[in-house]
């Protein structure tokens, strides 16, 4: 073999350092950007926050509509914005599209409203254990009881549940205070006197019953306790025929001690588990200004940046000598225009969503129309990619919730008139037949399935079936009511 030369010819993608970090900024959520900015701001002494003072070199990203959208006064657009905007500052909501009011959330709080707020921090920071603790102090136990009691207490799992049995317990106690399952079961019911009611139990139906007993005796809840003890699997079938003949009953007397059933907890525990609150800050707020929906930036979401001052002018007067401070102070300018891009980017995105979906806005979920990722990115000139990253973990306030951008887009159903339909409308309508139909009676799939066939819209039974079981429909069979 002898060595040779050759010359190839090929052509490959290299993404610059400044159009990585772009891209890697456009898919973060307002959360993850705030987080990544913190680090910059940390490691690099020519990047800061704008507080406003003048002498700042650096861009800030300002609060403006979207392109191509009517500018209006100052007057005008708060005229327009009382009358078709939300009541409450949209700039911050939890996930379920409810405005925070709570301390530390952006909001505004009077003084007064201190001692609530301590009330609901105290209240949320109770443990169903140190409830439950609390309780079994003050009872007039014995030392040895009530330290058995509390053994008990730290068996039971976050819903208020005993999953062991007492006989996997009961090795697990010192051998030398000769304890016994008599005084465990002696135990346990101490436990189950407590509150929350339920608490304790080894099972639901046992957990029902605990509930039920704890009320005052009457006819209806003597009824459901019967119900809870002995006929729970049918209750469950909603076999309410058979429940009226094995109780003697009639619809009136079932119907109320279902009724006092429903509003029993099967959890008690649960509201006192340690939930953790997930905040999300709209990047967009979507408002109707002299009849046209327009989109704007959220200004809590976006983060205002600048070069400092007092290191570029340092670096200025020393040019050549510069080192690392060159270096940095080129990230910080890439840092503000990647950023500034972000949200011009998705200022862009979520008006065109908007523009597309306008009768969902006027109208409600039965007005969404079919939405492609691919549409709006030939509307606006991006690549389908682009328009994915932008519309994952970015939100939008509007009068009628907080909805992530991912939201307007989805699968859609043909029409016998040769049109589509979204799914998203599809599972409203849905919804409205379910809501508007007689209990006694409740639509079957096949019904709903041929309901919407008669608007117009062709969809198989298997797919309605996919669809109420998205929305947390039950079946026809446990939708009966008595």
């Amino acid at each position: 073999m002898k060595p040779t030369l050759q010359l190839k010819l090929s052509q490959h993608l290299t993404l610059t350092p400044q159009l990585q970090q772009s891209i890697k900024l456009l898919q973060l959520s307002t959360i993850e950007l705030n987080q990544e900015i913190e680090r910059f701001l940390l490691e690099n002494p020519m990047l800061e926050r704008d507080d406003g003072e003048v002498g700042g070199l650096g861009a800030t990203l300002p609060d403006r509509p979207a392109p191509g959208a009517t500018e209006t006064s100052a007057a005008d657009g708060s005229d327009a914005a009382r009358d078709d905007a939300p009541e409450q500052d949209p700039a911050r909501y939890d996930e379920a599209g409810e405005w925070l009011s709570a301390a530390g959330s952006g909001s505004r709080r009077n003084d007064d409203d201190e001692e609530a707020d301590f009330q609901e921090f105290h209240a949320a920071a109770t443990s169903l254990r140190d409830h439950l603790d609390q309780q079994v102090a003050l009872s007039p136990l014995s030392d040895r009881d009530r330290a058995l009691v509390r053994f008990i207490i730290e068996a039971l799992d976050d819903d208020g549940y005993l999953n062991q049995s007492l006989e996997e317990l009961l090795p697990l106690l010192p051998e030398a205070l000769d304890f016994d399952l008599d005084d465990l079961n002696i135990a346990l019911r101490h436990v189950q006197n407590l509150e929350p009611a339920g608490v304790g139990a080894r099972s639901v139906q046992e957990c029902l019953s605990l509930q039920l007993r704890a009320l005052p005796a009457g006819a209806t809840r003597d009824l459901a306790l019967k119900i809870v003890e002995h006929h729970l699997a049918l209750l469950a079938e909603r076999n309410f025929v058979k429940l009226k003949r094995l109780l003697s009953c009639d619809d009136e007397a079932l119907r109320a001690a279902h009724a006092l059933i429903c509003r029993l907890d099967p959890h008690p525990g649960s509201r006192y588990a340690a939930q953790e609150t997930r905040y999300i800050i709209p990047d967009v707020v979507v408002r109707k200004l002299h009849g046209q929906w327009t989109v704007s930036l959220n200004p809590e979401a976006v983060p205002k940046l600048r070069v400092n001052a007092l290191y570029a002018q340092i670096l200025q007067q020393h040019r050549g000598n510069g080192g690392g401070l060159s270096s940095q102070l080129q990230e910080a300018r890439w840092l503000i225009k990647n950023v500034q891009q972000r949200f011009d980017t998705i200022l862009r995105v979520a008006q065109a969503i908007v523009d597309q979906q306008r009768q969902f806005f006027d109208h409600g979920e039965v007005a969404m129309r079919p939405l492609t990722l691919r549409e709006i990115a030939d509307q606006l000139g991006l690549h389908e990619s682009t328009v994915s990253r932008v519309t994952t973990q970015k939100f939008m306030a509007t009068p009628r919730g907080v909805f992530e951008l991912k939201y307007f887009f989805g699968s859609h159903v043909s029409t016998d008139t040769g049109g589509a339909a979204s799914s998203t409308a599809i599972r409203a309508l849905i919804r409205q037949l379910v809501d508007a139909e007689d209990r006694k009676k409740p639509l079957s799939d096949a019904k709903i399935a041929e309901l919407l066939g008669q608007q117009g819209i062709v969809v198989a039974r298997r797919t309605i079936a996919k669809y109420r079981e998205s929305l947390n429909i039950p079946p026809v069979s446990l939708r009966k009511t008595i």
